[in-house]
C-alpha cells in the first residue's frame, strides 16, 4: 500500500510539472507572435526597424550656400491605406524656425506646440529648445508615449529630435526623418556636388525636389505631393517659399 501511494505521489507531481511545462510553452509562443505582429505592423519602406524609428511619411531638409529647404510628403496612411493625401507636416515658429513631424498627427503637434513653448523661453536658441524638449520629452511619464519624430531647422541649425532623447545635428547639411528618408537622404547628397545644365551647381531646393520624387518614387508611405517651406538667411535677405502641393 506504501509502495501504491508512493508511486501515485510520483505520477501526481509528474503531471503537474508537464501542466505546468505546457503552459509555459504556451504563454512563450503568444509571447513571440505578438512581439512578431507588433514588429511586423510597423510601415517602413526599408524593411528594418520598428514603428519608433521608421514612421509612414518622409520629412527632408537640405541646406547649401545660405539656402535651407525643408521639404515633405503629404500621404497620410492607416496601415496600408491611404486615408489622405495632402496633410501638412511641415510648419512655421515664428520667422527663423521650420519644423516637420512624422509620426502621429496629433503627437506631432503636440511636440511642435512643445517645441515653440521652448523657444519662447530660449529665443534664438534652437539647441538649447530642442535639447530641452528631449530631456522633457524623455522624463515625462505622458510625453514618453507621445509616437513621432522632428525634424527642426533655423538659419544656422539642422536637428533631429526623438523620444529616445536623441538630438542628432548632420554632418553635411541634409537630413530626413521618415520610411522614406534612407533614399531621400541617399539622394540628396549625391546631388550636392552636381551640377545643371547650366553648369552651375544645383542649389539646395532643386536638390530637395529631385531627392524627395526619388523617395516617392521608392516608399510606398510617401507620394508626390510635396509640401516646401524656406527660411531666411543668416543675413535676413528671403530665400523664397513654395505653395503646397509643389511637386516635380
Amino acid at each position: 500500500m506504501t509502495s501504491l501511494l508512493q508511486t501515485t505521489g510520483i505520477l501526481r507531481s509528474l503531471q503537474r510539472a508537464l501542466t505546468c511545462h505546457q503552459h509555459a510553452t504556451s504563454a512563450l509562443w503568444s509571447g513571440a507572435s505578438a512581439s512578431a505582429s507588433i514588429s511586423t505592423s510597423a510601415p517602413s519602406c526599408s524593411g528594418a526597424g520598428e514603428e519608433k524609428r521608421h514612421r509612414a511619411t518622409t520629412i527632408l531638409s537640405v541646406r547649401k550656400d545660405g539656402q535651407v529647404v525643408m521639404i515633405g510628403d503629404g500621404q497620410v496612411s492607416i496601415g496600408n491605406m491611404v486615408a489622405k493625401p495632402n496633410a501638412k507636416k511641415i510648419r512655421k515658429i515664428g520667422d527663423t524656425v521650420v519644423a516637420g513631424f512624422a509620426g502621429s498627427a496629433a503627437d506631432g503637434l503636440s511636440l511642435l506646440e512643445r517645441l515653440e513653448t521652448k523657444l519662447e523661453e530660449h529665443p534664438d536658441q534652437l539647441m538649447r529648445a530642442a535639447v530641452e524638449l528631449a530631456k522633457q520629452w524623455r522624463q515625462d511619464k505622458a510625453l514618453r508615449f507621445l509616437q513621432a519624430e522632428l525634424l527642426v531647422v533655423d538659419a544656422a541649425t539642422t536637428l533631429t529630435v526623438s523620444g529616445n532623447g536623441d538630438v542628432l545635428e548632420p554632418h553635411d547639411g541634409v537630413m530626413g526623418i521618415g520610411s522614406g528618408s534612407p533614399y531621400a537622404v541617399a539622394a540628396a547628397r549625391a546631388l550636392m556636388d552636381v551640377h545643371g545644365p547650366d553648369g552651375k551647381p544645383l542649389d539646395a531646393h532643386t536638390i530637395a525636389m529631385k531627392a524627395m520624387k526619388i523617395a516617392a518614387d521608392m516608399c510606398v508611405f510617401t507620394n508626390h505631393n510635396f509640401i516646401v517651406e524656406t527660411i531666411k538667411q543668416s543675413d535676413g535677405s528671403p530665400i523664397g517659399s513654395s505653395p503646397k502641393g509643389t511637386s516635380l
